[in-house]
């Protein structure tokens, strides 16, 4: 069970922390629990109360992706261990598979899993580590399920860092910033990536 300090379920319902205070006082919506410090905490189940249910309470999705088609051996290994996982939660699960850039928001599947929040069809997505759903902007993600009654569950909260498919992420934003830079600054840029992927292959071979 997920819960929540008072500032972050007063976010998410759009009200105040003085609105909550002020429930809680008229016993309109009491805290799931009060902590050691004083601070109130909300229950998920409570959220869900306010924010209504999502329509398959069951359903989880599992997440796995690779930046490249060379990774395909990695993807296959990312694919057999969710499967492991979501079998042990004996709970109707469904595994989408990406693979892209961490930081290309218009992949096939990272969209199937926004639209499902979006329509409630999911209590849960599962990923192994934070930067496999986005390189930057996860927390973003993570507030817009939490409005739609779905949790995502992280199962190693480790900073893993891939240098490979950081250098990548990397090119592909310079890439980017070269198409829309003209004259010196994007020949610099151009030169930039020509170096990054020279390193990156000699690093790699």
């Amino acid at each position: 069970m997920k819960y929540y300090s008072i500032h972050e379920f007063s976010k998410i319902i759009c009200r105040t922390p003085q609105t909550l205070r002020n429930w809680d006082k008229s016993g309109k919506l009491i805290p799931h629990h009060t902590g050691s410090s004083g601070y109130r905490y909300y229950s998920q189940d409570q959220l869900y109360e306010i924010v209504g249910y999502p329509t398959n309470t069951n359903k989880v999705i599992g997440y796995c992706r690779v930046s490249s088609n060379k990774q395909k051996d990695d993807l296959e290994r990312q694919v057999n261990s969710m499967e492991e996982y979501l079998n042990s939660l004996d709970t109707p699960y469904e595994i989408v598979q990406d693979i892209g850039s961490g930081i290309n928001y218009t992949k096939k599947g990272l969209r199937t899993i926004i639209k499902a929040i979006n329509n409630k069809e999911v209590s849960k997505i599962v990923v192994f580590y934070k930067d496999r759903l986005l390189r930057f902007g996860f927390e973003l993600v993570e507030y817009f399920a939490s409005l739609n009654g779905c949790e995502i569950e992280v199962l190693d909260s480790t900073v893993k860092a891939e240098q490979e498919e950081l250098v990548e992420d990397l090119i592909q934003i310079l890439t980017v910033l070269s198409s829309k830079l003209q004259g010196k600054r994007a020949y610099i840029t151009r030169k930039l990536i020509s170096e990054l992927l020279g390193e990156s292959e000699s690093y790699y071979d």
